[in-house]
């Protein structure tokens, strides 16, 4: 119900701007545009095409632009920022999370990024230098170097004195982080027990060692799952040496989960996750043509599979009717496998042990499916073309092809995924390809051998 509510809220912001925009009214959209919270702004440039955008982006004062911009995909967010020199950057900069700020910095040329750095105080110059020397997708290059760090041995009055010298907490501060002298990560002292335990007691006596601190080489999607696993709000990051580094909140693990969603979707499609979706055609038509291509030649390798039963398809026109019901059912349900098995990859729960029973169980639906559905299949095909021979051929082509569907959708990802190849990229074309081969192979084998 919150998504419907939001959509239509930005519908309704839409309607507005583009009867704004079509009456010639321009006061009214800037006094919008600079209105609206930064992330609604967001939504509605990359609801509009590119050369609205580039008008509407015109109209936001300069102040808020840093604000707006960090929440943009990437794509977009590229196209302002190839626009701007570096003291632009810099100048929308100033207000951003060392975190966000460098998100931006990584899609400009490196001389920008050194021109920007060289712009900052070097207090926060260290700070994005410090996130920017980890890759963008690590936990490193995720975290925010603001945090509050405490000692053990101090008092929890102390402490609460300590924090009353701050003007303001960094946001989703739901605990501080104990460290050592040496700002060795020991634990974690949560706001709630400050709140309720005796103030003469020491954060030693109170604090958490439950949490462990997540290595800042450690992958953004690993990262993902710990938090979705724990629940946590924020979690306290650590180099090699177990020092702590920074911390990471839960806004920005759930952009990378966001953003392993656009990306498990698109990549089936042969799409980048940061596609914009009024991307101009000069850059939506190459991104597209490259992927048919390479559907193209999977194509082809059907059609010579075809071609080998040239003479039976002469010989019997209605083959040539049943082949596609054979091939797209095998395509249903191995695309069904591989969806299942691609999840389970993504969210950790498919290792050495429990592979070879997934792989079973989808064999076993595949044969129990392609059993059923071939049953059907077969009565339809004998009443239409009055064959019986017909009807035995497509039956036991289709458990065939639903079998090895099945079988693909297993394993292929778990191949892929051993030759550092991305499943949800390639998967879909690997089993197309699989599934309309011995489709037609097998009908078409199994009607030269009765016909020929």
């Amino acid at each position: 119900m919150a998504q419907s509510g939001d959509n239509k809220h930005t519908q309704s912001h839409l309607e507005e701007l583009n009867a704004a925009l079509s009456s010639g009214e321009f006061l009214p959209i800037r006094r919008m545009l600079n209105s609206l919270p930064p992330a609604d702004v967001a939504h509605l440039l990359e609801s509009t095409p590119p050369k609205i955008r580039a008008f509407l982006w015109q109209l936001i004062d300069l102040e808020t632009e840093g604000d707006i911009i960090q929440y943009l995909n990437d794509e977009v967010q590229a196209q302002f920022l190839r626009e701007m020199d570096a003291e632009e950057v810099a100048a929308i900069a100033e207000n951003l999370e060392a975190d966000d700020l460098v998100d931006i910095l990584q899609q400009l040329p490196d001389r920008v990024i050194q021109e920007v750095l060289s712009s900052m105080d070097h207090q926060d110059r260290q700070r994005v230098e410090h996130i920017l020397a980890y890759d963008e997708d690590t936990a490193g290059g995720l975290m925010n170097t603001d945090t509050i760090t405490v000692r053990p041995n101090i008092t929890l009055d102390v402490a609460l004195r300590y924090l009353r010298r701050h003007e303001n907490l960094p946001e989703m501060t739901d605990h501080l982080i104990v460290v050592s002298r040496s700002d060795e990560y020991i634990g974690v002292l949560p706001l709630r027990r400050i709140l309720v335990s005796d103030p003469s007691v020491t954060i030693r006596e109170v604090m958490s060692t439950d949490l462990e601190a997540i290595p800042a080489s450690m992958p953004d999607t690993e990262v993902a799952k710990l938090f979705e696993r724990h629940d946590w709000v924020s979690a306290p990051v650590v180099d090699d040496e177990g020092r702590l580094v920074g911390r990471i909140t839960i806004d920005d693990v759930v952009d990378v989960i966001r953003e392993n969603a656009d990306h498990s979707l698109l990549s089936m499609a042969g799409l980048d996750e940061d596609e914009d979706t009024f991307a101009p055609v000069i850059k939506a038509a190459p991104r597209r043509a490259m992927w048919l291509g390479i559907n193209l030649i999977t194509a082809f390798i059907a059609s010579a599979v075809i071609n080998i039963f040239e003479g039976t398809i002469d010989k019997v026109v209605a083959l040539a009717v049943l082949m596609p019901i054979v091939a797209s059912m095998g395509g249903v349900a191995g695309t069904q496998t591989l969806t299942v098995v691609i999840r389970g990859m993504a969210l950790g729960h498919i290792s050495k042990d429990n592979s070879r029973w997934l792989i079973n169980r989808e064999v076993m639906v595949g044969a129990i499916n392609g059993l059923i559905w071939a049953a059907v299949v077969a009565v339809a095909a004998t009443l239409w073309f009055d064959d019986r021979t017909i009807g035995v051929i497509i039956a036991a082509a289709m458990v065939i092809n639903l079998i090895t569907a099945a079988l693909a959708g297993a394993l292929l990802p778990m191949i892929m995924d051993k030759l550092k190849i991305d499943p949800a990229l390639a998967g879909g074309v690997a089993l197309t390809t699989v599934t309309d081969v011995i489709g037609f192979m097998s009908f078409l084998g199994l009607a030269t051998y009765f016909y020929a």
